[in-house]
């Protein structure tokens, strides 16, 4: 065996090894994020929410300095669009304070939001289900997922929170069957 096979080799177990190690500790770590989100959702989504909720308004007060910096930088701007700067910037950075005064209530506002945006999204989706049914090979199937889907898009708009909720607690459990198939994979790498 020469010195190059043997430097390949010893390359090819240790990127093995590295695999290993990442997908067994990733789906551990998953596994757990997993365990907290079934176990305890409205405190992990109360993390998770004002961890959201921080970005977003750190984001708009970013954003509202870099409006405001460019209207009073720029040499390119005339005195509307300039003005138009100054407005935007000041109403982000306003938008911002908002949203970093109250981090919860800013994070419960983004969940239903998202939620609420789900369930239109649904509702259409399952219209134009409806409206194409004519024209695929399986009728049954396509009427079958566009009652499904306005059901659940209804279900949805009248609850956005408890649909938050099936939605966060649903991440959970993926989180924890996705972690275990890491982890089975961890232990078949290289074999």
């Amino acid at each position: 065996m020469s010195a190059t096979e043997t430097t390949e080799g010893t390359i090819k177990e240790a990127a093995t090894d590295g695999a290993r190690v990442l997908f067994g500790v990733g789906g551990l770590i998953a596994i757990v994020l997993g365990l907290f989100v079934i176990f305890a959702p409205k405190t992990t989504a109360g993390v998770t929410l004002t961890f959201v909720a921080a970005l977003i308004g750190a984001y708009a007060i970013v954003t509202g300095i870099v409006y405001f910096g460019t209207a009073i930088f720029s040499r390119s701007l005339g005195g509307w669009s300039r003005v138009g700067h100054i407005l935007l910037g000041i109403l982000y950075v306003i938008g911002g304070v908002i949203i970093m005064s109250n981090l919860m209530t800013a994070g419960v506002v983004t969940a239903l939001m998202f939620s609420i945006m789900v369930g239109i999204l649904w509702l259409f989706e399952g219209v134009l289900a409806f409206a194409t049914a004519s024209k695929t090979d399986n009728k049954a199937w396509t009427i079958i997922y566009g009652i499904i889907s306005v059901i659940a898009g209804i279900t949805l708009l009248l609850s956005p929170m408890m649909g938050a909720m099936t939605l966060w607690w649903l991440l959970g459990i993926s989180m924890v069957v996705l972690g275990f198939v890491q982890v089975v994979r961890a232990f078949k790498v290289g074999k």
